[in-house]
């Protein structure tokens, strides 16, 4: 399956940084079972947050992938998960003007590690 890939340059709203460790802590530890559920419900398959702190201002650099992102997006849209209300909220507080950065090299071997996993973990190709 070919996933889409998408990277985004988000400005954090001033005095925020510390707000986005607390955040990203929250994800990494105590909340990742159910930011894992939340990915799965919107087919995505990666999701990665770097923090880029600089002299025009600190920016949340985001990339994900995932099988759809229209998908994606119709599932956000209709979550029950509480950590989304969470997600929703850390969103308004921090963020501010985001841009789509321009995508030159999108080389993904998901499909290759998963098929070379499969018998290693004892799953039947052959059903």
């Amino acid at each position: 399956m070919r996933y889409e890939t998408r990277c985004v340059k988000i400005q954090l709203k001033p005095d925020s940084v510390e707000r986005v460790r607390e955040w990203a802590a929250t994800l990494n530890e105590s909340r990742r079972t159910e930011a894992l559920e939340t990915l799965r419900d919107e087919s995505v398959v990666l999701e990665a947050a770097f923090l880029d702190c600089t002299a025009e201002g600190d920016f949340l650099i985001y990339v994900m992938k995932a099988e759809s992102f229209e998908q994606a997006k119709e599932a956000a849209a209709s979550s029950t998960h509480a950590i989304d209300e969470y997600h929703k909220a850390f969103k308004r507080d921090t963020w501010g003007v985001r841009k789509q950065l321009e995508r030159l090299i999108d080389l993904d071997r998901t499909d290759e590690v998963t098929a070379e996993a499969a018998p290693r973990q004892g799953f039947d190709e052959s059903r």
